[in-house]
């Protein structure tokens, strides 16, 4: 019963199937469109053909393209991806190239970056690793060495003459070098911008001259260019937006413009209204617009009492002042100054060296008490002096160097504070609010050469200094010496009356009103 049961089932599903297959069989189902695109279809071409044929060539195509075609394009498309091999002379020229080097130059550079990041992948962020770390800066000194730089075909062998680090990247510093007498082929002068931000040995630009540079700054408001007074009186102006490593422009050799070295450059003003000032030991200072270079703006002959000239080695602008201005100068002498006004060109005179003046700062430290009247100067006589323009004789004498001081600028943020550097190749900080007998806090590079320029970073926590051998040494401040108190300031403020007591002569020209 069962077996006959399932014999008429599949019986009924095969009368089913033909039912299905024969209806299939009446039906004519339209095949399935197979389209395509031609390359004119993309990009038309001109042709003498007829208009119709061209709109045929154009339109959706429904078969399959002929096999010579197929090889046509095949071979096409072969020939674009294995383009042909270059001669050996368009190589050279491509790579001599001015495109080609500028490339190279960055893409070097990105890769120098990359590989010198200097990561510690086994940092530990529970908190131990941190905790090390303050114990060791609590274990150190208020100074602690950060890194050096040196070139070994460049800067060695060349006096590091001026430094600067950039207003806009605080990371970029600035060093001018003079001749190399063992390589009298060379650029007798050199320029090269370093870059703090990366542990690589090489610097960002190399720029150079055919005299020695003796002072350098980056242009305050413009960021890519870079500034030189040179041993030969020329002004300088690098711009590392070009392919060049020489001067883009300069000023010519003429008696209009200076005739000597020329030992301090600096731009003074507004983003809309700046101005170079440059001063020399031919007794000039000279007013550049950076736009040209052809000739000054204006000169002034810096003569003091209408019948000295004063062979100017560094200046100083106090903080905010485009106008007034202090010079040291070779006999050992400072004055004050002004650009414009009355009393345009030199003013008093500050006398109190034995010996050239190598280096002037102004104090430019803002905070609640006014300091802008204090500057330091440090001279060839082994001593660096505390001056006020309210007095002509210096309020105090530093004398605990044993060599020539080459150089002191103040700190740009805390009120008593400011560095020192002598040919013994020792850097001094002298804080006034806890001694001004000894300073706070000494170091000694190595190898025993001297330091000849000292510059704080803008936020004054780190210090770089360069020596007589081309090479630039960084210095970590310690916070508590680098960062100053609500405090600090009443306290220069009482140490300066104490210091112009100690002279005898406080008298209320000089005395200063302390805060409620």
């Amino acid at each position: 019963m069962g077996e006959t049961a399932n014999s008429n089932f599949i019986q009924i599903i095969k009368d089913n199937t033909e039912n299905i297959e024969s209806q299939q069989r009446n039906i004519d189902f339209t095949p399935k469109e197979l389209v395509t695109y031609s390359k004119e279809t993309q990009t038309p071409v001109t042709s003498h053909q007829p208009e119709e044929e061209e709109d045929e060539e154009l339109s959706v195509t429904k078969s399959e393209p002929a096999p010579q075609q197929l090889e046509e394009e095949n071979s096409q498309e072969a020939e674009e991806v294995h383009p042909r091999e270059l001669t050996n002379e368009e190589k050279e020229q491509i790579i001599h190239s001015e495109d080609f080097l500028f490339f190279f130059d960055q893409s070097i550079r990105v890769m120098e970056r990359v590989l010198a990041e200097d990561t510690d992948i086994f940092f530990d962020y529970s908190g131990r690793d941190m905790e090390d770390k303050e114990g060791d800066m609590q274990a150190g000194s208020n100074l602690s060495f950060n890194r050096h730089f040196c070139d070994e075909h460049w800067s060695k062998h060349r006096v590091v003459t001026s430094l600067d680090w950039s207003p806009q990247y605080p990371e970029l510093l600035v060093a001018s070098y003079n001749t190399n007498e063992d390589a009298p082929h060379e650029p007798d002068g050199v320029v090269m911008v370093w870059n703090m931000k990366f542990k690589k040995m090489t610097p960002e630009y190399i720029f150079h001259c055919q005299s020695s540079v003796m002072s350098v700054g980056f242009a305050q408001f413009h960021p890519n260019l870079v500034i030189g007074g040179t041993y030969s009186g020329q002004i300088a102006l690098w711009d590392n937006r070009s392919h060049r490593r020489t001067p883009v422009q300069r000023t010519p050799l003429s008696a209009t413009a200076h005739t000597h070295p020329v030992y301090c450059v600096n731009v003074v003003g507004t983003q809309n209204a700046n101005n170079l000032i440059t001063v020399s030991t031919d007794g000039k200072m000279c007013s550049w617009s950076l736009d040209m270079l052809s000739q000054p703006q204006e000169s002034m002959e810096l003569i003091y009492n209408k019948s000295k000239p004063v062979a100017v080695t560094c200046m100083a602008f106090p903080a905010s002042d485009v106008n007034n201005y202090v010079v040291g100068s070779e006999e050992g002498t400072v004055y004050t100054a002004s650009r414009h006004g009355s009393k345009a060109g030199i003013g008093e005179m500050f006398d109190g060296h034995q010996g050239p003046v190598t280096g002037i700062s102004c104090h430019n430290a803002v905070g609640p008490i006014d300091f802008s009247h204090l500057f330091t100067t440090s001279s060839f006589d082994w001593t660096v002096k505390l001056w006020s323009t309210k007095h002509n004789k210096p309020l105090y004498s530093f004398e605990d160097n044993a060599d020539y001081v080459y150089d002191v600028m103040w700190s740009p943020v805390h009120p008593a504070l400011f560095a020192t550097v002598d040919g013994n190749g020792r850097l001094d900080l002298w804080n006034l609010n806890n001694y001004t007998e000894v300073p706070s806090a000494s170091v000694t590079v190595e190898g025993g050469c001297a330091l000849n320029r000292v510059r704080w970073s803008s936020g004054g926590r780190e210090v770089a200094v360069g020596d007589s051998e081309g090479r630039l040494w960084i210095y970590d401040v310690g916070e508590k010496l680098a960062v100053p108190h609500t405090d600090d300031w009443s306290k220069f403020a009482r140490t300066l009356m104490e210091i112009r007591a100690n002279r005898g002569d406080g008298e209320e020209e000089g005395a200063l009103e302390l805060p409620a």
